[in-house]
C-alpha cells in the first residue's frame, strides 16, 4: 500500500439525486419512457432524415431528465469550491541525495476552510504540513491569494491536522454528520491531484470502519476510514469528501495502490472523528485518549474460546481489570469477551483498543459481553486515559 493520498473520486453521472420539479417531472419522464418508433432503423443501418429527426427529439428529452439529476452536482461544486485550498509545505531534509547532499522536500496537498467559534481554520492531513512551520507552509486560496496558517496542530495518530487561518472575505464549508452516511450513498471529493488545483471528482462509499491498514510510511494508531470508489492521485490529501448536500463528511486521505495511482479504492477521515480530534488540539493543543481500564488476551484462540461456550475466536477477552477504571465500575471480570462496542461488532483485542481510543472522553458507550454462556448488554462513560498507567 502507497504513502496516503488523496481521495479524489472519478465522475461518472448516474443520477446522483434531484430531479425536475411539479408536472414538469412526469411529464418529462413520461415522455422520455416512450420508446422511439419501431419502424427506426437499428443500429448501423440506414435511417431517413425523418429518423434521425425523431432520434433527435428522443435524445435531447432523455437528456433533460439526465441534466436535471446533475444540477445537484453542479450545485455542490459551486458552493465546495471557494472553500476548498490548495496547501504547499517546506519540511526539513530527509534524504541524501547526490554528493552527499542533503534534498529539501516540499509537500503538497489540500484542506478545507471550516468556521469554529467564529473564527476561520483549514483542516488537512497531518502528513501534508508535519514537522513545518506556519512560514514554511503557503495556504493558496481559491481566488489566488496566498497566505501563511497563524497556528499549526496536527496528532500523528490519527493524521488530522488544523491550521487557524485569518484574512478578508474567507469562505467557510459547511460540516455534516458522517455517522449518517451509508453505504452507496453518492459523494464529491475536491482537491488538487497532481497539482491541478480545484479538481472535483465523483463516487459512492464503498464502505465504512475501515482500520488496521498498512499506509506505507504513515503508522496510524487509530483509524476508522470511509472507503470511496475514488480515482484518487497524489496531491489531493487534505482534501473534502463532501455529500449530495454539499456537506463535508470526510477528509480525504489514502489510497490502496500498486502503481501508485488511481485503484478504485480510497480512503477517508470521517468528519466526526476528525472534528473531535481538531477541537482538543486547538482547545488544549493535544488529544487526550478514552481509556476503558482493562488487559487483553493477545493469544485468545480455539481452545480458550470452546471452553468459555464460544464456536470461535471472536471478540476481545479480557484477562485483567485496571482498578479505579470504568471497567472496575461496571463490573467487568476477567474472562468476559468483548462482543460488540456501541453498534460496531468487535473483531479482536487490537480492534476493541481503536474502538476505545477513537471514542470521545466522558462519553456513554453500551458493551455486549459474553459471560456464562451467554450475553450481557452493560454501559458505562469511557474516561481520560492520561489518568492512568496502562499495564
Amino acid at each position: 500500500m502507497n504513502v496516503p493520498a488523496v481521495v479524489c473520486l472519478t465522475f461518472g453521472l448516474l443520477f446522483c439525486g434531484g430531479s425536475p420539479s411539479g408536472t414538469q417531472a412526469q411529464d418529462t419522464f413520461q415522455t422520455a419512457a416512450e420508446a422511439p418508433p419501431r419502424e427506426l432503423a437499428e443500429l448501423g443501418e440506414p435511417i431517413t432524415p425523418q429518423q434521425r429527426a425523431e432520434l433527435w427529439r428522443v435524445l435531447r428529452e432523455h437528456a433533460q431528465v439526465l441534466e436535471a439529476q446533475a444540477a445537484v452536482v453542479k450545485t455542490v461544486a459551486k458552493l465546495i469550491g471557494p472553500t476548498v485550498v490548495h496547501i504547499e509545505a517546506d519540511v526539513p531534509p530527509r534524504a541524501v541525495g547526490l554528493y552527499g547532499r542533503r534534498r529539501e522536500v516540499e509537500e503538497a496537498g489540500s484542506g478545507v476552510i471550516v468556521l469554529l467559534e467564529g473564527k476561520y481554520y483549514v483542516l488537512t492531513n497531518g502528513h501534508v504540513v508535519r514537522k513545518s512551520s506556519p512560514q514554511q507552509i503557503r495556504i493558496n486560496l481559491a481566488d489566488g491569494r496566498r497566505i501563511h496558517p497563524k497556528k499549526v496542530w496536527d496528532d500523528p495518530e490519527t493524521d488530522v491536522a488544523v491550521m487557524s487561518i485569518s484574512a478578508p472575505n474567507l469562505i467557510a464549508a459547511e460540516l455534516g454528520n458522517s455517522d449518517r452516511m451509508e453505504i452507496g450513498d453518492f459523494v464529491l471529493a475536491v482537491g488538487s491531484p497532481f497539482g491541478l488545483s480545484h479538481s472535483v471528482t465523483y463516487g459512492i462509499v464503498s464502505a465504512k470502519g475501515r482500520w488496521d491498514l498498512r499506509l506505507g510510511e504513515a503508522n496510524l494508531r487509530f483509524q476508522d476510514f470511509i472507503q470511496t470508489d475514488a480515482a484518487i492521485n497524489p496531491g489531493n490529501s487534505g482534501g473534502p469528501l463532501v455529500n449530495l448536500r454539499g456537506e463535508i463528511i470526510g477528509i480525504n486521505t489514502a489510497i490502496a495502490s500498486n502503481s501508485g495511482g488511481n485503484e478504485g479504492i480510497g480512503f477517508s477521515i470521517p468528519i466526526n472523528l476528525f472534528m473531535i480530534v481538531s477541537r482538543q488540539l486547538i482547545v488544549q493543543g493535544k488529544v487526550t485518549r478514552a481509556f476503558l481500564g482493562v488487559t487483553l488476551d493477545d493469544d485468545f484462540g480455539s481452545a480458550t474460546a470452546a471452553k468459555i461456550g464460544l464456536p470461535r475466536p471472536m471478540g476481545a477477552r479480557i484477562k485483567g481489570i485496571i482498578s479505579g477504571t470504568p471497567a472496575e465500575s461496571a463490573k467487568l471480570q476477567v474472562n468476559d469477551v468483548v462482543l460488540r462496542f456501541n453498534n460496531t461488532s468487535v473483531k479482536d483485542g487490537d480492534h476493541l483498543i481503536n474502538l476505545v481510543g477513537l471514542t470521545q472522553v466522558g462519553k456513554s458507550i453500551s458493551l455486549v459481553i459474553f459471560r456464562d454462556r451467554k450475553p450481557i448488554a452493560v454501559s458505562l462513560n469511557v474516561v481520560d486515559g492520561s489518568k492512568f498507567k496502562s499495564k
